[in-house]
């Protein structure tokens, strides 16, 4: 068997939260893609049914649709069970729900803090927790979790403490989950791409000022494309990543080289 049916992921069932769109949808399709059957979990359900049915037609791969909130541990409880009966099973995740709130560390209300740390690193862990639990005892599994290279760099111009003491989180909450579990068969992994020309980025009135900046500061010249962050995370899903665990692997074009 050669490596790219080696890096298939056929009979592999798994579900990726914040897969509506952007970088979660593109995850999802190249999963899908490769063979694995997928839930869409999102807090938008309306969006995440239509973007399951977009990637079942492409695939023809079973892909279900999933409304959860992610800081809510009952709701991800229920939803990793959903997962594990509808498809029959749970071999990998990529936990990728979050949001940004871009605010000076003076003027940042103790709320806004909060909603930040609450979705992008107790969400996360909510979620790894849940699904790290099923995995324990069923013969193991993948979780990919999405840092940022913002957990390694101070970004500039915006302002965005909270968003980047939340992803430094992820990072260390991925490691430390990869040394407990290492040697009952649960790999855990963190991806930290840079800027990334989603839809949302590319259209939103307070960041499109900002990506002329970016790009003249970036070596590639450009923002990230979702569809680049695709084979790492299909890597990191599969068995021939059997010995990757508790490492961060950032996808920043070369960002944070200097």
């Amino acid at each position: 068997m050669g490596i790219i049916e080696k890096m298939r992921l056929d009979g592999k069932k798994g579900f990726v939260t914040g897969a509506a769109r952007g970088i979660g949808k593109c995850t999802a399709t190249a999963f899908a893609e490769a063979g694995a059957d997928v839930a869409i979990v999102d807090l938008d359900i309306a969006e995440a049914e239509k973007t399951a049915k977009e990637i079942a037609a492409q695939t023809g791969r079973r892909i279900i649709a999933i409304q959860t909130d992610c800081t809510d541990k009952e709701q991800v409880e229920n939803m990793v069970n959903q997962v594990a009966e509808e498809l029959g099973g749970i071999h990998f995740c990529h936990n990728n729900a979050g949001i940004c709130i871009n605010a000076p560390a003076e003027e940042m209300s103790y709320e806004q803090w909060l909603k930040v740390i609450n979705i992008n690193l107790n969400g996360i862990f909510l979620t790894d927790i849940a699904a790290g639990k099923y995995m324990l005892k069923n013969g193991g599994g993948s979780i990919i979790n999405t840092a940022s290279m913002s957990a390694h760099i101070v970004n500039v111009p915006q302002p965005q403490c909270a968003y980047n003491a939340s992803k430094a989180g992820v990072i260390q909450l991925t490691k430390s989950l990869a040394i407990e579990w290492a040697k009952r068969g649960v790999r855990v992994n963190s991806i930290s791409p840079g800027y990334i020309g989603t839809e949302l980025t590319l259209n939103s009135p307070t960041l499109v000022p900002l990506i002329e900046q970016w790009n003249a500061m970036a070596p590639l010249g450009r923002m990230g494309k979702p569809e680049e962050l695709e084979s790492i995370c299909v890597y990191l899903a599969g068995d021939t990543s059997t010995f990757t665990t508790g490492s961060d692997f950032i996808i920043d074009g070369a960002f944070t080289c200097f």
